[in-house]
């Protein structure tokens, strides 16, 4: 397995230090180093890369924010001087977080927990499916209160994500998972369950009315993400024009 690796660091000395360590570990290829996100934008553009070491404190744009306007972002492994952003960093599914300076074993971790997580990929059918869930044609199975609880997709409204748990809003009940939003989002398609907020996913079928930054659904207020504005407004014009 050929991991392809870009570097976003501001700091010339950490890009430095990243790229000695890609080149010392077999099956890693640097695609590219970058000094700034909107570099690695057009990066991720144009090549084909598997895995990303993100700063998080960089001019313009930080690397949270970067990563959460990235629709379908490769593997990410902060690597950063400030713990703080941890929980943060996380809810947006990293793989993990390094504290700079950065000791070679503790970056080799991380390139374990990339491989693992590649493979996974590569004997899957869907994109990251953990064995909680299962996706059919018109309904899931979700893991929830020591059971497995089909949900067909006609009665989801929407789902809104808690960290590494979900909460499922459908016609009849409210259910609480142990998963994140974002593996949930892989499984369900998109065109009848746009994600339309970091923390938030709608039944498209179900809307009630969009105004502003706002939807309205189930008697809810559901706010629009800056990130998500675009891709969910295609959705919404494609069928204006029908």
């Amino acid at each position: 397995m050929t991991i392809r690796c870009i570097i976003v660091d501001d700091e010339i000395h950490a890009r430095k230090v990243l790229e000695k360590y890609i080149q010392d570990i077999p099956h890693l290829e640097l695609v590219h180093s970058c000094k700034n996100a909107l570099e690695a934008m057009d990066v991720l553009r144009n090549k084909q890369v598997d895995a990303m070491f993100l700063d998080i404190n960089m001019p313009k744009l930080t690397g949270l924010s970067f990563l959460e306007s990235l629709s379908h972002p490769p593997l990410v492994v902060i690597t950063t001087a400030y713990r703080e952003y941890a929980l943060d960093a996380f809810e947006l599914d990293v793989i993990d977080y390094l504290h700079k300076p950065i000791p070679f074993p503790r970056f080799v971790k991380a390139i374990a927990k990339v491989i693992e997580k590649l493979s996974f990929q590569d004997r899957s059918t869907n994109k990251i499916v953990e064995s909680t869930v299962s996706k059919t044609e018109n309904f899931i199975f979700v893991k929830a209160d020591k059971k497995t609880i089909k949900l067909n997709f006609e009665d989801i409204i929407y789902i809104e994500g808690l960290g590494d748990y979900i909460k499922i809003h459908t016609k009849t009940k409210t259910i609480v998972s142990k998963l994140t939003i974002k593996k949930l989002e892989d499984l369900l398609p998109t065109n009848q369950f746009p994600r339309v907020h970091k923390s938030y996913i709608v039944s498209l079928q179900l809307i009630e009315s969009i105004e502003g930054n706002q939807i309205e659904i189930d008697q809810q207020k559901i706010p629009i993400g800056q990130s998500y504005r675009q891709g969910f407004m295609e959705i919404i014009n494609s069928h204006l024009k029908k």
